[in-house]
């Protein structure tokens, strides 16, 4: 009789399901591993969000649990991870992948003294400053780390054999610019013959939705039909501090802000322009998911100069704008706008070939299979 083969437990940990970009990340790889092979558990701090919800969805076993403790008290925090990692021994996986955003180590201590094989995504080029030491450590105590662009190997792990390049990747189905879309522009409260400037985003200062606010007023003057949509959660300081400076522009009553979105599939269609206007300072960006959901919806994209945006769109440069620049956004809002249909044919076509070559979802997923067999098999 053939014997059955052992299927590999993977652990994901995330803090919560608040934040839908790096949730619906993670969930697409849990969700796309290969049955036959993998059994993947997720494990988060609490089960609010909305984003949970497509967790419980989804099926996959699900632990709420604090892996994580403040460090700052060093006894007190060896003793709370000796604790977790009793849990970790009882949920028994054969490897654990941080999707934790932050640089705690806590979890990564906890794993070591469990004997579990631990890796994190580094998804964001934080690393100086306070958190720096806390980083260091997280990277020392990983059993690999896995970089989301060419930025973090250059500026983090010059000389780590450790670390292995994903780039996020997109589902090319769920945003195929042939999917069906019955809705119009003024599905979004605007007049039906106009066309729509698009940014999604973690509304935070980072982001640099002030410059896109900034070109679009001055373009404006010539292009009338334009409304810009910025989506995203609009109740913090800084979205507040966004609809203040929209208000005092003489175009700011084309500059809708519609809060938090679900449907993002059918927003991106409305768009005739997508933006990303991302400052080069902070964490800038890791791998813009949104971007991409944006390329495979067939809609032409422009994104700062940064980390992150500057390695998706590298291969089509001109599509790229000077990071923090009004005058140079401005340029390539006019640039883009203004292109013939053949041009925009050819622009979007060379947008989908990029994603089909490096970022098609299952692309991400086969990467991260194959490398979670290399880990256990040393």
């Amino acid at each position: 009789m053939e014997r059955k083969q052992k299927k590999i437990k993977i652990l994901f940990t995330i803090p919560n399901f608040d934040t839908a970009g790096s949730g619906k990340a993670l969930l697409n790889i849990a969700k796309g591993l290969d049955q036959k092979y993998f059994e993947p558990h997720i494990a988060c701090l609490h089960d609010k969000g909305v984003g949970f919800k497509n967790i419980e969805k989804s099926g996959l076993p699900v632990h709420i649990l604090q892996y994580i403790v403040p460090m700052a008290e060093r006894i007190k925090g060896l003793i709370q991870c000796w604790k977790i990692s009793r849990t970790l021994k009882e949920i028994n996986p054969d490897l654990i992948h941080s999707f934790h955003y932050a640089p705690d180590y806590s979890e990564a201590l906890a794993a070591r003294m469990a004997g579990i094989p631990w890796v994190f995504t580094k998804k964001n080029m934080n690393w100086g400053g306070k958190s720096k030491n806390g980083w260091r450590l997280r990277s020392y105590l990983a059993r690999h780390i896995i970089i989301q662009n060419t930025d973090m190997r250059m500026e983090f792990y010059p000389t780590s054999s450790n670390t292995t390049l994903i780039p996020r990747g997109v589902n090319l189905h769920e945003f195929s610019p042939k999917s069906s879309n019955n809705n119009s522009v003024e599905y979004l409260g605007i007049p039906r013959d106009s066309k729509v400037i698009m940014v999604i985003a973690n509304l935070v200062p980072v982001k640099g939705i002030e410059y896109l606010i900034e070109a679009f007023d001055l373009m404006c003057e010539k292009k009338k039909s334009f409304y810009i949509v910025i989506i995203g959660d609009d109740n913090n300081n800084y979205a507040k501090n966004l609809k203040k400076i929209a208000e005092k522009k003489y175009n700011g009553h084309k500059i809708l802000f519609t809060g938090k979105r679900q449907d993002i599939p059918d927003l991106l269609k409305l768009a005739y322009v997508f933006v990303l206007p991302t400052l080069n300072q902070y964490r800038r960006e890791g791998s813009p998911v949104v971007l991409l959901e944006a390329m495979a919806a067939g809609i032409p994209v422009l994104a700062s100069n940064v980390s992150g945006s500057r390695d998706i769109l590298s291969n089509i440069p001109n599509q790229l704008f000077s990071p923090e620049d009004v005058s140079s956004l401005e340029d390539k809002l006019n640039w883009i706008i203004n292109l013939d249909k053949e041009n925009r044919d050819d622009l979007i076509k060379s947008q989908l070939e990029i994603l089909n070559e490096k970022y098609a979802i299952e692309r991400e997923i086969e990467q991260h299979e194959l490398l979670y067999k290399n880990i256990l098999q040393q």
